[in-house]
């Protein structure tokens, strides 16, 4: 740093919370020409602290930042005082926040910022420094300011970004102002990894040290995402909205495409803050880390994170800090009261803040002392979960009761959606649509929308969960005390409550990309319940259908296990000829076929086909969709003329019973133009592919999963007759299309651009061609494995290819 003038220098003495002011105020300064001098940029570790102030007054000036923090007793140590008050001709004070100024600092003027926009503080701030005239001047900056910091400066602290999700902030956040500062140190150091990894037990409050963090900072960040990632799979969609929000991705951008171009966005862009809440395994989270000079945050249980960002260790308050915190409410308690509670709760950030909400609804302290004395030994008779505190037991207990005696109705939807995912659920999109299983408690509290809202916000009172627009999320916490504590028949009423719910959470066709927002949301709700504990049909139905979208997506064996649950749950209670088992059945022949198990596949179809066909009879519509389900499985076994003779008998039924157009029907000719190509009729193939494409573009739409599946397999047959330019422009135009629509990794975006990739070879643009088939190797290795037929029958096209033996004939 330049020495300067004696007053061109400005020191900038802060209290640590108050960073984000001071990094404001020195990007003020320098941006009109001063040069700065700030604690946090230029001064290392191990530097004398008074020393280098007393350095920096014989240099310049001094400003000092008067807050609350600023005036701690234990923050302000006798030297520093010292320093000020020998110096105090040079100093000049702002006021950032409501502060009451110490005696021996009264005399002077300070000048307030805060209350103030951002040109209205910044227009203060240089009157305060300038006085009558300005410096003739202009010093150099600090070296390495900028590449440490970012490109343009923080906003006014307190000012948000204009790109956010984060949750509404906790007002009563108190204390961890020195693991706050800590977090921010270490994210502005300019370190390879700037990504910080909060861990700890069960309630600690690393998920409020993270919000608190990001609102406190807000100001030095372009955009601020929060992401939930309990569940690795629900975290494409989160960061595919964050892409769409920034337009970094056009909206409508397939999940995994939008986070690809993000990713690739953010390494090269600085100032933008992630925060990954409740994310369990690193290896999980590993490819949704971006690099670059961004700022990551983390929260988890888990502290084995030194490989993906630096983990932070956080532990339960102090006890100065949790009697705050129990006050923060406005809880008038005795120094031994809340002494007292603080130790029965451990400390513990979640238990005190719920014990504060207690607090303020009208229990006494020592109501609430004997209330947690007797249900600690209880909670302990019941052998809570290890690793959660008795403490927050004890409480959930206390306020469930309360909101059962006062709202029965909102705490039948809390026990049943402790049975659910810790994830929001649209509890007011079930208004009006519960089915008859739904207790009358439940009923009452979700039969209309007006009762709907009326629970929703009696929930939100009693702190129970997280209220975002008509939904209502549980922490995990909070739903594994409420279910250890519940009695056999009050567990078996929230577990018909859940199915209930969930019934009338269920959205439309899991096939049909409309519905796929809908059914992201009630993915993890429809995973969470066991499908053998499964007891009416509509819950099984909406298990199935969520199944249904995870293999839609290309994800069959996180599905293959719960609809083998399922099955033979049914098969065991219902029987074999159910309509429940039935259907099951349908769902888990798709999951062997999706997971290369065709003969598993081909068997459970002829066994359902065959009960459909005596129970329903030959043109009932389940028969006729397991007739074609088991030609589409004697096709992957390559038994084309059984496929064929099958399909073609299925789809004149279908024309003659729904139409030549039905959505039914054009499914049933797409495949049978299969069967044609597979038994070498491939111009019959051609005809009726071409026919069955433009009825499909009319009756579903162009960019309907199913037509570009039609349209994928229209281009092989074109190549095959020899049409090989027409093929490639298809596939071209259809590959686009799937990427954009169901992401690049999908299975049927695989097998387009394999088929594309031969079409090019085959049309001469060998190097186009390769490219595109090593491109597609690598993928379906990953997304496939190295042993899927498809990722070796790639494979070995491109080793042809390179020796210079490409065969025309190779599909996907």
């Amino acid at each position: 740093m330049s020495d300067g003038t004696s007053e061109q220098v400005w020191f900038i003495s802060h209290a640590g919370e108050d960073r984000a002011w001071a990094e404001w105020i020195a990007w003020q300064l320098i941006d009109a020409g001063h040069e700065v001098e700030l604690d946090c940029w230029d001064w290392g570790a191990g530097d004398n602290f008074v020393l280098k102030m007393n350095a920096a007054l014989e240099r310049g000036r001094f400003l000092a930042l008067f807050s609350p923090a600023y005036f701690e007793p234990e923050r302000f140590t006798t030297p520093e005082w010292t320093a000020m008050v020998a110096q105090q001709k040079k100093i000049t004070p702002v006021r950032i926040a409501h502060t009451t100024t110490p005696a021996i600092l009264s005399p002077l003027i300070a000048t307030d910022l805060f209350g103030l926009d951002d040109h209205g503080a910044r227009e203060a701030l240089l009157r305060a420094v300038n006085g009558p005239s300005r410096p003739s001047m202009a010093p150099a900056r600090p070296p390495e300011m900028l590449a440490r910091i970012g490109g343009t400066g923080p906003r006014l602290p307190g000012s948000l970004p204009r790109v956010r999700n984060l949750p509404a902030r906790n007002a009563a956040f108190t204390g961890r102002d020195s693991l706050l500062v800590q977090l921010r140190e270490a994210l502005a150091s300019g370190q390879r990894v700037a990504a910080q990894a909060l861990h700890g037990r069960g309630g600690v409050g690393k998920t409020q040290l993270a919000l608190e963090y990001a609102y406190r900072f807000a100001g030095e960040y372009e955009f601020a995402w929060w992401i939930t990632s309990e569940d690795p799979t629900l975290i494409p969609d989160q960061l595919a909205q964050l892409a769409a929000r920034t337009g970094i991705a056009p909206a409508g951008t397939p999940p995994a495409a939008a986070v690809e171009l993000l990713l690739a966005e953010l390494g090269a862009m600085s100032r933008w803050l992630l925060v990954f809440d409740n994310a369990e395994t690193p290896d999980a989270l590993a490819p949704f880390l971006p690099g670059g000079p961004g700022h990551v945050l983390i929260t988890s249980r888990n502290p084995l994170w030194t490989s993906y960002a630096v983990p932070v260790d956080v532990d339960t308050l102090s006890r100065t800090e949790s009697v705050a915190l129990l006050r923060a409410q406005g809880a008038a308690l005795t120094d031994a009261d809340a002494d007292a509670i603080a130790a029965t709760l451990g400390d513990l950030p979640l238990a005190l803040a719920q014990a504060a909400a207690l607090l303020t609804r009208g229990l006494s302290a020592e109501d609430l002392k004997e209330e947690l004395a007797a249900n600690l030994v209880e909670v302990m008779k019941r052998n809570p979960p290890p690793g959660y505190p008795v403490g927050l037991a004890a409480q959930v207990r206390l306020t469930r009761s309360r909101l059962q005696a006062q709202h029965p109705g909102a705490a039948a939807v809390v026990d049943a959606l402790a049975l659910l995912a810790p994830e929001p659920f649209p509890l007011t999109t079930c208004a009006g649509l519960l089915p008859e299983q739904a207790s009358a408690l439940l009923v009452g509290a979700a039969g209309s929308r007006l009762a709907a809202v009326d629970a929703v916000e009696a929930i939100a009172r009693h702190g129970l969960a997280r209220i975002q627009s008509g939904t209502v999320q549980l922490h995990r916490l909070t739903q594994d005390m409420l279910t250890g504590q519940m009695t056999r028949p009050e567990r078996d009423q929230a577990w018909g409550d859940a199915e209930a719910l969930l019934t009338a959470a269920s959205s439309g066709n899991p096939g049909e990309p409309r519905w796929w927002p809908a059914w992201q949301v009630l993915l993890p709700h429809a995973l969470a319940l066991d499908p053998a504990q499964l007891a009416t049909s509509g819950g099984r139905y909406v298990v199935g259908r969520a199944c249904w979208y995870l293999m839609e997506r290309g994800q069959p064996r996180p599905a293959l296990e719960r609809l083998q649950r399922l099955y033979n749950a049914c098969l065991q209670q219902l029987g074999p000829d159910h309509d429940d088992t039935l259907r099951a059945a349908h769902n888990l022949a798709r999951a062997y076929d999706d997971t290369l198990d065709r003969e598993g596949a081909r068997a459970l179809d002829q066994d359902t086909l065959n009960r459909r066909r005596r129970l329903y009879g030959d043109e009932h519509d389940d028969t006729l969709a397991s007739a074609g389900n088991l030609a589409l499985r004697l096709q992957g076994l390559e038994r084309y003329e059984e496929a064929l003779a099958l399909e073609e008998e299925t789809l004149a039924v279908r024309r003659r019973v729904v139409g030549p157009e039905h959505p039914d029907t054009l499914r049933t000719a797409s495949n049978l133009a299969s069967d044609l190509a597979g038994v070498g009729r491939v111009g019959e193939a051609v005809v009726l592919g071409e026919e069955t494409l433009a009825a499909r573009r009319r009756v579903v739409g162009p960019e309907h999963p199913d037509t570009l599946r039609t349209a994928s397999n229209l281009a092989s047959d074109l190549a095959g007759v020899g049409r090989v330019g027409e093929a490639v422009v298809l596939g071209e135009e259809t590959l686009a299309v799937q990427r954009r629509v169901l992401g690049a990794d999908h299975p049927d975006t695989l097998n387009t651009a394999n088929n594309l990739a031969v079409n090019l070879r085959d049309a001469g643009r060998v190097g186009e061609g390769r490219v595109l088939g090593e491109e597609t190797l690598e993928r379906r290795r990953r997304v496939l494995g190295e042993d899927h037929p498809d990722t070796r029958r790639t494979a070995n096209w491109l080793a042809r290819l390179v020796k210079g033996q490409g065969e025309s004939g190779v599909g996907g």
